[in-house]
């Protein structure tokens, strides 16, 4: 039975395994990972018993480490003379303002799509858990740049953040933000020059994008969102006690993303733990009756992440309950490597990009 353990991926089979000594990851990934280390090097998730208030400054710690990093993102950032960049700011169902970030390839003017050249419309939802990070980040701003270059109209939400310097607003308020922002698209698909909506967004991002479909199916708004495009979604909520089903958060704890980690953030992000079943703020938790009338689900996961499983059990439920739905796998790769290191890895970044513009010219 013990040589049977060792056979197992990860640290299922080796409890010491790390990433570098991981015989499935992209060498690359690993040589990065080494060289930088975590999101925010240096930061100690909030210890279990904390305070929601520890776990707060927690988040404004991290985002301090991590935006140290900002300066060498922008340097590699590259020339997107070819995208109109622009902004919005509207009015949010809470009586706040939000403030989108509009990408338009320059080849579709706003006065071509006027006269009826239309284009899908992406509306891109960042990562960070739900309370960290913003869409004005440069990771952020180069995906959105790069789905423009393929001809799409691009939507980013600065939504309220649960901590870090967006917050500190719990859920509902960055769901309700995005919701705003899908249903401003919405109705000025003409103006726009819009043929299609997708949500579209990366772990945190990811989650507000699947919560954003079942918010408008369980409202009557449906009609907004033509399809959804789910990257690394982080979903399930109860990292600090994880269901042993969800093996890949105990496989791969440590390669990149620690389930202490994961679990200081959904704490800011519902506090009181009250919505710790509510598929709106957790969709993983999501029944038949919740999904059934979904637009087509793309579920995209990647190997070595501690959420993969997660995502894939999202797609499963998606599928039993009639929605169309696909779902990827990225092997050797860790949470969101194909948003996050594009010029460590291009090929798979350029992959997830082609597989959300295919997807949103066959909605």
């Amino acid at each position: 039975m013990s040589d049977l353990k060792s056979r197992l991926p990860g640290r299922l089979g080796d409890s010491n395994r790390s990433l570098a000594t991981e015989p499935r990851a992209d060498p690359r990934i690993v040589a990065v990972l080494e060289s930088v280390g975590s999101f925010a090097p240096g930061v100690e998730p909030a210890a279990p018993d904390a305070s929601v208030e520890e776990c707060i400054a927690y988040t404004r710690r991290f985002e301090e480490a991590e935006q140290k990093g900002h300066a060498a993102v922008w340097s590699t950032m590259p020339d997107y003379d070819d995208v109109e960049q622009t902004t919005e700011t509207i009015e949010g169902v809470d009586g706040n303002e939000i403030l989108l970030f509009v990408h338009r390839p320059k080849d579709n003017t706003t006065e071509a799509a006027g006269a009826g050249e239309r284009i899908p419309c992406v509306v891109h939802t960042h990562g960070g858990g739900m309370v960290v990070m913003r869409a004005e980040d440069p990771l952020f701003v180069r995906w959105r740049n790069e789905l423009a270059r393929l001809g799409m109209l691009v939507v980013g939400v600065e939504f309220r953040n649960g901590g870090g310097r967006g917050g500190d607003h719990p859920f509902p308020a960055g769901l309700n933000d995005c919701a705003s922002a899908v249903r401003w698209v919405d109705e000025r698909r003409a103006e726009l020059g819009v043929s299609k909506i997708l949500m579209n967004g990366e772990s945190g991002g990811a989650n507000l994008s699947i919560a954003t479909a079942l918010k408008a199916r369980k409202e009557g708004w449906l009609s907004a969102i033509d399809g959804v495009f789910s990257m690394c979604p982080y979903i399930y909520g109860g990292y600090a006690d994880p269901d042993p089903a969800l093996m890949s958060l105990e496989e791969n704890d440590g390669y990149m993303l620690l389930c202490s980690e994961m679990a200081t953030l959904a704490r800011v992000y519902d506090p009181s733990g009250e919505h710790a079943k509510n598929p709106l703020a957790w969709p993983y938790f999501a029944e038949r009756d919740d999904l059934q009338g979904l637009p087509p689900h793309v579920i995209s996961v990647n190997e070595l992440d501690p959420l993969r499983d997660e995502g894939l059990a999202y797609y499963r439920k998606l599928a039993a309950a009639g929605v169309t739905v696909t779902a990827r796998i990225i092997a050797g790769t860790t949470h969101g490597a194909d948003v996050g290191m594009p010029d460590v890895t291009p090929e798979i970044s350029y992959a997830s990009l082609d597989a959300i513009h295919s997807f949103a010219m066959r909605l």
